[in-house]
């Protein structure tokens, strides 16, 4: 019964759904800017508006990083992604950083948790009889690499790897006792080129077009899911203005464990708990200067 439950952003995103990691890229460039009071406002397709604030560099392991604050501020881990509402980044010798690797991890579980929720609801739903008990773990690595320094179109990096298991079991007891889910996410980044942008804020010329991709293994104790489609999958596009920052951010992405199990015949598949689709364009924005910080 167990196993039929199973079966039921120079740049941001660099930038990122987050981008806008913002700093300075050369003396006369920035892809990133940071000066204090700097803000961005941007709307997505439903009229939602996210507000981006350049807030006073703060430490962070010892270490002073780049900070922002946002407006509304967050309410649901599950809608927090690295690339949109990184907190804290640098800017090295080598690559555009976020430092974001405690928030991946508590969004992805609690994205699976309400995925999983999902499914012990339409099981139980089909078998009243039964009880599904589950654990969720994440892990992330600290850093997404945003982007590296020098920008090289074409060139493929490894941005962020996160992995997750999920641990179910089922009261009474079934064959398997228990079933494991492990999951591991590799996403990679590419300049591809430069492009200008119409946004509801302006056109912006000779934007970066940075673009992400995901790709999830898994493995899992559960025979009925060895041959499932690949899930998870996501595409994230950062197109990074210089000296304003981000201006637009569109993603395309999926479910993941909803995607892996694949429904019994005669059960409607389940409603999806992430947005397929989200395209943020800037609507108005500030870029303070310099000498405007030091009044």
């Amino acid at each position: 019964m167990l196993q039929r439950f199973c079966a039921c952003f120079t740049l941001l995103l660099v930038l990122g759904l987050s981008g806008l990691l913002m700093g300075d890229t050369s003396e006369t460039i920035q892809y990133f800017p940071k000066t204090l009071g700097s803000y961005w406002v941007y709307e997505d397709q439903y009229g939602n508006e996210l507000t981006r604030w350049v807030i006073e560099d703060q430490e962070v392991a010892g270490e002073m990083h780049h900070a922002f604050a946002y407006e509304p501020a967050l309410e649901d881990w599950a809608d927090y992604d690295y690339h949109i509402h990184p907190n804290f980044y640098w800017i090295g010798e080598e690559d555009v950083i976020f430092s974001v690797g405690r928030e991946a991890e508590t969004a992805l579980k609690a994205r699976l948790t309400k995925e999983v929720e999902v499914l012990r609801k339409t099981f139980e739903k089909m078998e009243p009889s039964f009880t599904i008990f589950y654990d969720v773990e994440a892990e992330a690595q600290d850093l997404f690499y945003v982007l590296p320094m020098p920008v090289n179109f074409d060139d493929k990096w490894n941005a962020m790897e996160i992995k997750a298991k999920i641990t179910m079991r089922s009261f009474p007891p079934q064959d398997p006792e228990e079933i494991t889910i492990n999951f591991t996410i590799v996403e990679t980044g590419t300049v591809v080129g430069t492009e200008d942008v119409e946004t509801p804020a302006g056109t912006f010329e000779d934007c970066l077009r940075i673009q992400y991709q995901t790709e999830t293994e898994v493995v899992t104790s559960s025979p009925e899911m060895a041959g499932s489609d690949m899930p998870g999958e996501s595409f994230t596009t950062l197109w990074v203005s210089p000296n304003v920052g981000i201006v637009r951010i569109y993603q395309e992405a999926e479910d993941i464990l909803l995607k892996t199990v694949p429904m019994l015949p005669g059960v409607e598949p389940p409603p999806t708990v992430r947005q397929p689709e989200l395209n943020l364009e800037l609507k108005r924005y500030e870029v303070k200067s310099a000498d405007a910080e030091g009044k």
